[in-house]
This record gives C-alpha cells, structure tokens and sequence, in this order.
C-alpha cells in the first residue's frame, strides 16, 4: 500500500552535512504522518523526527534537535532530513516510516518502511 524510498546517505566527516530523501509510492501521500529512524550496529531502532501530515508539527530527538531539520514536500510525495553538524555518534542506517493520518515517536507504531540508507560520519 505504502512503499517507500529513502536516498543520500553517505559517508562524511564529523561536522558535515547529508540531506536524506524519503520518496513515497502512495496515493494520497498527505494521510500519512512520517518519520525518520535510525539503527546503528549493536543497538535497537531509536527515533529521530517526525512530521505530520500538513508539515507544521514536527518532533525531534533529543540528540538531534537544532542540528537536524525533517520536512516534508506533498506535492512530490517526499520527506526529507536535513542533518546539519553530524557527529560519529550519528553513524546509522536511517529509515524512513509511515503511519495512517498521526505520527508518534514509536518504530513500532510505523507499519510502513523503507529499507534504509547508511550514514558514516568519521572524527
């Protein structure tokens, strides 16, 4: 029902910048609350921001908040991450998520997801 396609990823230096895309195969893309996950090797998925379906309501992690920016673009059926300052610590694989109408900071609430693209930030 819902596919979706994430892109830049990438391998930077610590205090770099890498723009992730989130295309979404969908009907009515605006139904849909989005987020972005992240899982770095050894660790469980944690959230990292959301948005919702207009694209006025956002939430971030902790960890994230004033360095990365999700945003979210209907009428191309994209969401995006704009990760500003990255650190080693934010080395993982980012996933973007789905969910019908609401978002929440829970993977497991997310029933739609793409498949992942890798980050690397070296010191």
């Amino acid at each position: 029902q819902v596919q979706l396609v994430e892109s830049g990823g990438g391998s930077v230096e610590a205090g770099g910048s890498l723009r992730l895309s989130c295309a979404a195969s969908v009907r009515t893309f605006s139904n849909y609350g989005m987020g972005w996950f992240r899982q770095a090797p050894g660790k469980e998925r944690e959230f990292v921001a959301v948005i919702n379906r207009g694209g006025f309501s956002t939430n971030y992690a902790d960890s994230v908040k004033g360095r990365f920016t999700i945003s979210r673009d209907n009428a191309k059926n994209t969401v995006y991450l704009q990760m500003n300052s990255l650190k080693p610590e934010d080395t993982a694989v980012y996933y973007c998520a789905a969910r019908g109408y609401t978002t929440t900071m829970e993977a497991d609430d997310y029933p739609y997801w793409g498949q992942g693209t890798q980050v690397t930030v070296s010191s």
